[in-house]
């Protein structure tokens, strides 16, 4: 299977990466097949050299079959070769278990609470 992904190059702490077209089973920095693109992320977001593409080539290679990895497609989308992704859920991981959810709520019922007889005091 043919894969549009990044291999990284630049120097320690300075990264630049190149946009492949490699099979899904070589080694991310190891064999590809062709050179489509550059990103270099240490470039403002507004930079026209931050993310450069060949879209003849990119185009080719879509029609052809190759995937393009989740970053390599928002690239695409924002160029203008495909439709964008829809975004992943997040995961729930951070957020606190149920029981402490609850004890939020009591507590934020007990402060609105005590708001409300301050001001009726008053």
């Amino acid at each position: 299977m043919l894969t549009i992904r990044m291999t990284r190059h630049g120097a320690k702490k300075r990264p630049f990466f190149h946009i492949v077209v490699a099979d899904s089973r070589s080694p991310r920095d190891g064999r590809f097949i062709e050179k489509v693109g550059t990103y270099n992320p240490l470039l403002p977001r507004e930079h026209a050299q931050r993310v450069t593409v060949d879209k003849e080539r990119v185009a080719h290679w879509l029609k052809v079959g190759a995937q393009p990895s989740d970053r390599v497609a928002k690239f695409l989308a924002e160029a203008e070769l495909m439709k964008p992704r829809e975004r992943r859920e997040q995961t729930k991981k951070n957020q606190p278990r149920a029981k402490a959810q609850e004890r939020l709520k009591a507590a934020a019922g007990a402060a609105a609470e005590g708001e409300k007889t301050e001001a009726a005091a008053s």
